[in-house]
């Protein structure tokens, strides 16, 4: 069946800019942590998409803190409505085959962005290579979304407005690719990402026709992210509000242990920041979570049960057990999903933990695989082949 068309229809992309950029291979060496980043969104045409692709190995090789180190494509994906102008940012390794896929759709937590998967795809990819990565940035933290008749960024961050956001970037990029469905794939979400995708999973399986595999959610649960709203006031006043450079941006991460991977805070720190519109000397956080603060609740509320009960497989990938709430923990004990526990993590255990993250995911994957399956014969074929039954 066809892609699930996006609320509007999209024009044939525009022919495809080269960067002056190649990618450089990133050495083997053990993942201890991150952070989440995302590169700005650039203007672009209402009328057609603007793709980035990995530049020629003849030209000038991009260091590891370049997109292209990771992803094949980046994206800028126009879509118009009466109600809203937005350009959607996504980063993307398309699957090898895009009729049996696997394509892992990857959505951030709170402040982070696409490129908080950076790291996790380059392992996934080493693991998977025929496999897809489809790493999405949400509004105002890398994609933009404006009011048409005021051109000022639309702060609406309800649940269900980043679930049809995250929906619309996934259309617009399989009509981007012409692919002819959206192909067989798991869907993970980190943090807000998390409650994110557990929606698509419960409310929107049927625009992913009956390929939808499964779903992961990393180190949310809804009791203790309910718990924790009461302390992210606190968190965001302890923060510093601008730094002098990327390097002091990226050394705060790691000392703080806010991420505990230097190779994942390499990229993913530098697209948290933009220059300070009053000194550009200064580098600023680009998503203002406060804005976001009267939302968080709505993002968490009933999480455990849409958990439960969403369509696919279940994988849940925390830092601790504390965090499992009773339900969950019924839940588990029903063999409802699979648990995974990484106590050495931090909160971004994708990040801190990449290649094992990475490892988990592929295994879910291929135990969870409907194509790989091979289903006993029928009474009615064995009869047929002359067998007794």
């Amino acid at each position: 069946m066809a892609a699930p068309a996006p609320p509007q229809d999209q024009a044939k992309p525009m022919p495809i800019p080269t960067p002056q950029q190649s990618p450089h291979v990133i050495n083997e060496q053990e993942d201890q942590s991150s952070s989440c980043s995302s590169d700005s969104s650039t203007s672009t045409s209402s009328l057609a998409s603007i793709a980035t692709v990995r530049p020629s190995s003849r030209e000038q090789q991009a260091s590891t803190t370049h997109w292209t180190s990771y992803f094949d494509q980046e994206l800028y994906l126009p879509h118009e409505t009466s109600t809203h102008k937005a350009t959607y940012h996504v980063h993307l390794t398309p699957p090898t085959d895009p009729k049996t896929g696997p394509l892992f759709i990857c959505h951030h937590g709170a402040g982070a962005s696409s490129l908080s998967f950076a790291l996790f795809a380059h392992h996934l990819r080493q693991t998977l290579p025929t496999a897809g990565i489809l790493s999405l940035s949400a509004r105002n933290h890398g994609s933009t979304v404006l009011d048409p008749t005021t051109s000022l960024p639309i702060h609406d961050y309800t649940l269900p407005t980043l679930t049809i956001d995250a929906l619309t970037m996934i259309s617009l990029t399989a009509t981007s690719q012409s692919w002819p469905s959206i192909p067989p794939c798991i869907l993970i979400g980190h943090s807000l990402g998390g409650a994110i995708v557990t929606s698509l999973a419960t409310t929107h399986f049927r625009s992913f026709n009956s390929n939808l595999v499964g779903y992961a959610v990393l180190d949310v649960v809804e009791g203790s992210a309910i718990e924790a709203l009461g302390h992210m006031k606190t968190y965001l006043a302890s923060r510093p509000s601008s730094f002098a450079n990327i390097s002091e941006a990226i050394q705060w991460h790691i000392r703080t242990r806010t991420l505990r991977s230097p190779q994942s805070a390499d990229i993913s720190v530098p697209s948290l920041l933009v220059p300070d519109t009053t000194n550009p000397d200064r580098l600023v956080w680009r998503t203002d979570l406060s804005l976001m603060s009267s939302f968080w609740p709505d993002w968490f509320t009933g999480m455990s049960s849409s958990f439960l009960t969403g369509r696919g497989a279940k994988l849940l990938i925390l830092a601790g057990t504390d965090r499992l709430d009773k339900e969950l923990m019924i839940g588990q004990m029903q063999g409802k999903f699979q648990l995974v526990v990484l106590p050495e993590a931090g909160h971004f255990l994708h990040e801190d933990r990449a290649e094992k993250v990475a490892g988990l995911v592929a295994e879910f994957w291929k135990r969870n695989d409907r194509s790989a399956m091979v289903l006993p014969p029928k009474v009615s074929e064995l009869l047929a082949m002359g067998k007794k039954v």
